[in-house]
């Protein structure tokens, strides 16, 4: 029951085959079965989850769903606000005060129906690819828990791979809902930005669905993407019709770039290499012309983008109290306080470097209608490491090819292309020109076809 998709779901609550009830009880006891070895969730309360359910059940019965997700139990990451919550960003030097609203996703989802019965852990401040946090419990990987979910959506990824429910939602800076994605095996898509309204709104954040199919991911869509006049950085809205993935694309005649090189950082893994090869040979079988493309990322980029966030993230922690900056992880800490030394000119200088990659971005378009990229470079890291490197001097290495694509608001796909030797899932990344959000959403769905289902998930480990 568990496996079902959402849309599968919705079609045995419409044809009352199927309790919400039934399915939340289902969900509480896998839940109690995985979360103990897990920690993937913040504030869950079953016994909401169950009178939701109840609650969904009874307009159902009646004919009368609140919405197109009636019913359907969803996760957002601990750093939405939803009403009445406190968000500690991961931190035990956070203070906790509730939430007085609903972020734009939240209340998006609560109003077409879906229960939030959960939160997503995140690591400290969510600057972490890791489920590494002083607040939450460590977050690890289903797959494998001696190995790290990812982040800074790390929960959400856990509970997704793990199958607690179909619908999660993160949000993605650098690659926060993409190498999280990656590293469990999902399909997680960073749309354009504006695309999906957030609140508070930065540079390059977006957020996204993380899920194990592309047809949940793009089920989502419609409800994400509604408008909210709180991100001053949202898109106009736009009559997109989401469902338009299923006719997919006709690749004879579409030019798709294979980038393989990072161009800087951690150098490729070659288990990453051969499958997201293989895939690309897959999709050309299928009418694409593949052509090898450079790398858009350099080394002054990503030590500029390094020094910009260093800089950034010290000015906020040295406003803590002692006794609150005692708290945060000594990582985060040993990171962020490299921007003691960096001058205004230089933090300049690096924000500066986010306008060089969309250029280059933008350039590598010029020649290609979508780009295909391993989307981590490493296949997993130790589930106690805050990121594949464990050197905070070297904190960014790993977002090679997930990065440039917030900075030049692009559409960015991760879905599964296979398992490295020792079964750990290996994440394609595909990226399609700026506002062709439905395009990403098509062509990672002939790319899932033609891979086929992902048949076997991870089980819960034995009492």
């Amino acid at each position: 029951m568990l496996d079902l998709t959402a849309r599968e779901l919705l079609k045995l609550f419409r044809t009352r085959s199927l309790s919400p009830v039934e399915y939340a009880r289902h969900l509480v006891a896998h839940i109690a079965r995985w979360e103990p070895a897990l920690g993937a969730l913040y504030l869950y309360d079953p016994d909401r989850l169950l009178s939701e359910a109840a609650q969904s059940e009874a307009r159902w019965m009646a004919g009368t769903p609140a919405g197109m997700l009636d019913g359907v139990p969803v996760t957002v990451k601990e750093l939405i606000a939803t009403r009445g919550d406190p968000i500690p960003q991961g931190s035990a030097a956070s203070p906790l005060v509730p939430a007085p609203a609903d972020a734009p996703i939240a209340a998006r989802l609560k109003e077409a129906g879906a229960i939030i019965f959960a939160k997503t852990t995140v690591p400290d401040f969510g600057m972490l690819s890791s489920g590494l946090s002083t607040f939450h419990r460590l977050a690890r990987n289903p797959w494998n828990l001696a190995c790290n979910p990812g982040g800074s959506s790390a929960g959400a990824s856990a509970a997704a791979a793990a199958g607690y429910g179909p619908l999660h939602v993160g949000t993605d800076i650098g690659g926060s809902v993409r190498l999280p994605a990656a590293w469990c095996g999902l399909v997680g898509f960073k749309p354009s930005l504006g695309r999906i309204p957030v609140d508070p709104y930065y540079i390059g954040r977006c957020a996204g669905p993380m899920t194990r199919t592309v047809d949940d991911a793009a089920l989502m869509m419609p409800v994400l993407a509604l408008p909210d006049a709180r991100d001053a950085t949202s898109l106009p809205p736009e009559a997109i019709d989401w469902d338009g993935y299923y006719r997919g694309m006709r690749l004879r005649g579409l030019r798709i770039g294979l980038q393989l090189e990072p161009g800087c950082g951690l150098p490729l893994d070659a288990e990453i290499r051969a499958a997201v090869t293989a895939a690309a040979e897959r999709l050309a079988e299928l009418g694409a012309e593949i052509v090898p493309v450079p790398p858009v990322m350099t080394q002054d980029m990503l030590s500029g983008l390094d020094d910009y966030w260093t800089a950034r993230s010290w000015a906020e922690l040295r406003k803590l109290p002692e006794d609150r900056m005692d708290k945060v992880l000594p990582f985060i800490r040993d990171w962020a306080s490299r921007g003691k030394n960096i001058d205004g000119v230089r933090a300049v200088d690096g924000l500066g470097q986010t306008f060089a990659m969309r250029r280059a971005c933008a350039a590598l378009f010029e020649s290609v209608d979508a780009v295909l990229s391993p989307t981590t470079p490493v296949v997993s890291f130790p589930a106690e490491f805050p990121g594949p490197t464990n050197d905070p001097d070297r904190s960014f290495d790993h977002i090679v090819y997930t990065v440039p694509w917030n900075m030049s608001e692009q559409p960015a796909v991760s879905i599964n292309c296979g398992f490295s030797s020792d079964g750990m899932p290996i994440g394609l990344q595909i990226v399609t020109p700026r506002f062709a959000d439905l395009d990403a959403l098509r062509l990672a769905s002939v790319y899932e076809t033609a891979r086929g289902p992902i048949t076997s998930w991870p089980a819960p480990p034995a009492a």
